[in-house]
């Protein structure tokens, strides 16, 4: 693997090959999703392996004496799904012209369209981020792959490894911001008289179904609970034709590593579960994840993955709810846009030049499309009383 004066870069298959305190030393405390629990629950529980196409290649940039300064979690890939950022298009295309896309690098944390910082640096190493990311592209073509794409990273890494030759692109998500709101009535205060009400109902009508609402956190959840819940997740899954790459191993095994930072919302019937929404809390974010039921309850969807994660956000002082990929519909509901980044690296120059042609289109629309989406949102205007 590369070596560039006294950094030297290694792959690793598996993250238990690196020591969780000198991992988590570079990835901070901040985000659940790029610590080393959460990286080793997803490799442990089957659900990021063989099985999935998501082969562990973590990136470790050691110094002269061996210490880690910094590292990222990073997989090879034989497709691109489970991303949340769409690059089939480009692998169709440059398949049909003769080349190989496939296997490629991919940096993320597995399954999760959560933003983060992906190229974890020890804090005082004087490794930046460009460093880390030019030593994972000598890696990516000492070993003949097409290409490193970093999902759902920093704007600070967007920045540095765009300005390092990286093609940028712009995501979008939707966002809760906590304005000092000492109740869930105080950020309904918020709101324009309609959009106050339209909640309230919305609220009503899911707690009037004769349902019990639970929210439990690490220890406090039992295999009952977990059983249900991985239920529901197949059951999301299979309505959206997708593939259900978490196994039945996983969720007991986040509540136990990651503790009193998993946080299950239930609605139960007769005491069973029959709903839920999993989130992470990190240190100023609650991350929303997962989401199912048995069956249709009105509004259930949003009493539990949005009102209820605005309720434990507030009354735990946290500056924000995520509430994962794709939901224009968050907007009435107090989710504004907001832009996601990631970074694309691609060594077949006409391939490389296709796709920047391409990202400099869609960064403008998205620009636009985000703008107009913004003044959609049910917050009352200024000098608007109502």
């Amino acid at each position: 693997m590369p070596s560039m004066t006294s950094l030297t870069l290694t792959l690793h298959r598996h993250i238990a090959e690196i020591a969780a305190t000198d991992w988590d030393d570079c990835a901070g405390r901040d985000n659940p999703f790029v610590s080393h629990a959460f990286l080793s629950c997803v490799e442990d529980s089957g659900s990021a392996g063989p099985r999935t196409g998501w082969l562990p290649q973590h990136a470790a940039l050691r110094d002269a004496s061996g210490r880690l300064v910094a590292c990222a979690p990073m997989y090879a890939k034989s497709h691109s799904y489970g991303e949340y950022v769409f690059d089939h298009g480009w692998a169709n295309a440059f398949e049909r012209g003769g080349g190989r896309y496939y296997p490629k690098l991919q940096i993320a944390a597995p399954f999760s369209p959560v933003p983060g910082p992906r190229f974890l640096i020890r804090p005082e190493s004087g490794v930046s981020v460009a460093e880390l990311g030019g030593a994972v592209v000598q890696a990516c073509e000492q070993i003949g792959l097409s290409s490193v794409h970093a999902t759902f990273c920093t704007e600070a890494e967007w920045e540095a490894l765009g300005a390092a030759g990286w093609l940028q692109r712009l995501g979008m998500q939707f966002h809760w911001h906590n304005h000092s709101y000492a109740s869930f009535d105080d950020f309904l205060g918020a709101m324009s008289s309609r959009k106050r009400k339209t909640l309230k109902r919305e609220r009503r009508d899911a707690q009037g179904c004769g349902l019990e609402f639970v929210t439990l956190r690490g220890s406090e959840i039992g295999p009952r609970e977990w059983q249900a819940f991985h239920r529901f997740y197949v059951s999301t899954v299979d309505r959206k034709w997708g593939s259900a790459y978490l196994t039945p191993e996983f969720f007991p095994l986040l509540g136990k590593v990651l503790g009193d930072r998993v946080v299950l919302m239930l609605a139960l019937e007769g005491g069973a579960p029959v709903a839920g929404a999993l989130n992470l809390m990190g240190s100023d974010t609650l991350y929303g994840r997962n989401w199912g039921c048995d069956r249709d309850y009105p509004f259930l969807h949003f009493e539990l993955c949005y009102y209820r994660a605005i309720d434990f956000a507030i009354a735990h002082g946290l500056s924000r709810v995520e509430a994962g990929a794709q939901g224009e519909h968050k907007i009435q509901r107090g989710y504004l846009p907001a832009e996601t980044y990631s970074v694309h690296w691609i060594r077949h120059k006409g391939l490389r030049q296709a796709v920047a042609d391409f990202l400099e289109e869609e960064r403008i629309a998205r620009v636009q499309e985000m703008e107009m989406l913004a003044t959609l949102g049910p917050f009352k205007s200024t000098g608007d009383d109502s």
